[in-house]
């Protein structure tokens, strides 16, 4: 006799609700909240949920489209804003932007320069160093799709008023503390043996 499965039960429609995540209060003691307070940051927590969901579709559609991995979006990213700001793109300064290695950086550049889209040269006072810059074509190709999608955020700040954007800011900044990573045991590499 064929065995029947079982159709697992439906997500809430809210997955970032406390109460569908932690029903037994086991990371958020809710016990003195109103439960119409906790239903209320469970709609925030699903905001920023759609706006993280956004953010992911947005890069992985301008990956394809620009036909790089993220590291080189990144960069390239890096050396637009170098550009507009004059200052001098070195290999070290992108490793140090992208936090990664010397000899990976060596590679992106390569990846990046056999795809036409920065130019090395020497630097300009530095005769150790190079400077890197984003070819024209590279850089309107990314300011047209890309970059244009994504200023529009600036948009949605700008129709908030100025006592709201603070409060934006105070939000966004105390959730950031609140997850950082900084000071918790299990999230820090292992001590080097000595």
């Amino acid at each position: 006799m064929a065995s029947i499965k079982a159709t697992p039960a439906p997500l809430p429609p809210n997955v970032y609700d406390v109460d569908a995540a932690d029903p037994k209060s086991e990371l958020v003691d809710r016990s003195e909240m109103d439960p119409s307070d906790v239903a209320h940051i469970g709609e925030l927590m699903a905001a920023l949920g759609r706006l993280r969901a956004a953010e992911q579709e947005l890069s992985e559609a301008s990956l394809k489209y620009m036909k790089l991995n993220q590291s080189d979006m990144r960069a390239l990213h890096y050396l637009i804003v170098a550009a507009n700001t004059e200052t001098i793109a070195t290999p070290g300064a992108i490793a140090s932007h992208l936090k990664i290695s010397t000899a990976s950086t060596t590679k992106l550049l390569d990846r990046l320069e056999n795809a036409g889209h920065i130019i090395r040269q020497p630097h300009p006072s530095d005769r150790r160093a190079l400077a890197i810059s984003i070819t024209a074509k590279t850089r309107q190709a990314a300011m047209e799709t890309v970059g244009r999608q994504q200023s529009k955020r600036f948009h949605a700040a700008a129709r908030l008023s100025a006592a709201e954007r603070d409060v934006v800011i105070r939000f966004l900044d105390d959730m950031t503390q609140e997850i950082s990573l900084t000071n918790e045991p299990w999230a820090q590499p292992p001590a080097s043996p000595e």
